[in-house]
């Protein structure tokens, strides 16, 4: 028995049972491989030994390499709007699905390689990852997780050992090992659609009802995609979250927020908030996300329309009236949850509106604020702080009687601290120069957002005034 084997038992649901969606592929060798970070936790949930995983067998596996007999990894093929211009053949240029473990729950899980080499999806790219995006998606998602938001985790970071050559130079290269519920994307519908076999197209939505959703019908699948995806968004609208390339690969069957690359936090409130170098026209800014998911949403309805009904404008009509209900759960869960944030006994949609307003117009620290209301020391946050004692009028006659109670509620859905972007860069660059000490101590941090803890002040505050607007970049 190999290693490998005994670290994870794989199936390879997806490459049997949808064989047109994918391409069989290995990954590319790694020189000196090093394993930078590993989720001891996750680990755990799959039900292999985090031990093995750091000896130079579990390394290996983790780059896609000395893989158990049986296993089939394979590059997926998907479609997708990017900045709302139809790309027909995307697919994993530089990633590969190893294949899907059953969890200590029960649940089938992908793991799923980023930066294992080119693949013939990678239209040219080098196939490639270096150690700073890798290490941010690892560092997002646990983030995410903390927040209790659905994510994709990342399991492990292994530098390869070669340099990579990006714009800014040559960068050490690394491989992200991920896991998802699973990566079936809008996109790998369009993808299925576009190629005119409606067995084809059947059988991934077989595929994806079996694993998401069982038992539903296609229109009623579509309805829960529709309802995970308008939650997934508001939970990111209710911390300040920015995904920065929500382009159809990108938006997920599972309602698992997927592929960080431009994101980020905001510091001072501003819904048309943008942090990615190619968002020129700020398609994919922090206040238009819900518009954008359902945009997208829209886009898995065309795709499966002839599985829904064989009559087309039954089958539009069935559809556009599901994707109505996008709206009013995405509000509901938005309106719920910022009650939550005000410490409130029931929502009160025009308190939260004018709460938003006062901090946009002075240009608040959105993630501090709320912790400084639950403290009774947000009046310091405001340069013209009359209009917040307006505001907070209106909110105290709204209150629930024990001002204890509800300053502890607010503090267990408020975090104290997020990703900051000027500590990711920070700990990013010190990560590439060698040094991970800076990236453990913000991993530490943001793992458990809510629960104050000595020595992680550093970590509450915004980037100090007057520095360039942060920019993050996809790490292509």
């Amino acid at each position: 028995m190999t290693a490998a084997r005994t670290l994870f038992e794989f199936d390879n649901a997806y490459a049997r049972e949808l064989p047109g969606l994918s391409v069989p592929w290995t990954a590319a060798p790694a020189p000196q491989p090093r394993l930078l970070v590993l989720n001891e936790e996750l680990a755990a949930e799959l039900g292999t030994d985090a031990a093995r995983l750091r000896e130079p067998a579990g390394v290996a596996l983790l780059l896609g390499h000395g893989l158990p007999d049986g296993a089939t990894p394979v590059a997926q093929a998907y479609a997708g709007h990017q900045f709302g211009s139809y790309v027909p053949r995307l697919g994993d240029g530089r990633a590969l699905l190893l294949g899907e473990v059953i969890d200590t729950e029960g649940r089938r899980r992908d793991v799923h390689l980023k930066g294992s080499g080119r693949t013939p999806f990678a239209r040219g790219g080098d196939g490639k990852a270096v150690v700073g995006p890798m290490l941010r998606e690892y560092l997002i998602g646990e983030a995410m997780h903390g927040l209790g938001i659905p994510t994709t985790r990342g399991l492990a970071v292994v530098a390869t050992g070669e340099e990579v050559l990006r714009e800014r130079g040559p960068l050490p290269g690394a491989v992200l090992c991920r896991v998802a519920a699973s990566h079936l994307r809008v996109g790998t519908f369009q993808f299925a659609a576009a190629s005119g076999d409606r067995a084809v197209l059947r059988a991934l939505t077989d595929h994806a009802v079996a694993r998401h959703h069982p038992g539903a019908s296609p229109l009623e699948f579509f309805r829960r995609v529709v309802h995970a995806q308008a939650e997934l968004v508001a939970r990111w609208m209710l911390v300040g979250f920015v995904h920065g390339v929500l382009n159809t690969d990108n938006t997920t069957i599972s309602g698992e927020t997927i592929d960080y690359g431009p994101c980020a936090f905001m510091d001072a409130y501003d819904p048309a908030t943008v942090f990615s170098s190619i968002d020129h026209g700020r398609r994919y800014a922090y206040g238009n996300q819900p518009a954008i998911v359902q945009w997208n949403l829209a886009r898995l309805a065309e795709s499966i329309l002839p599985l829904i009904d064989d009559d087309t404008d039954a089958a539009v009509a069935a559809a556009t009236a599901v994707l109505g209900e996008f709206t009013d759960v995405h509000q509901a869960h938005l309106d719920e949850g910022m009650a939550a944030k005000l410490g409130l006994a029931a929502p009160d949609r025009e308190l939260a509106a004018d709460l938003l307003e006062l901090l946009h117009a002075q240009r608040v620290d959105y993630t501090g604020f709320f912790r400084a209301l639950a403290a009774g020391t947000a009046r310091s946050l405001f340069a013209e702080p009359e209009p917040f004692d307006a505001w907070a009028a209106r909110r105290a006659a709204s209150l629930p009687a024990d001002p204890v109670a509800v300053a502890a509620s607010m503090d267990r859905v408020n975090p104290l601290y997020v990703p900051r972007n000027h500590r990711v860069e920070d700990a990013l660059t010190a990560a590439t120069g060698g040094d991970l000490a800076p990236f453990h101590e913000l991993l530490d941090a943001v793992s458990r957002p809510y629960e104050q803890r000595p020595g992680l002040e550093a970590h509450t505050g915004p980037a100090p005034a007057g520095g360039a607007p942060h920019v993050t970049y996809c790490g292509t």
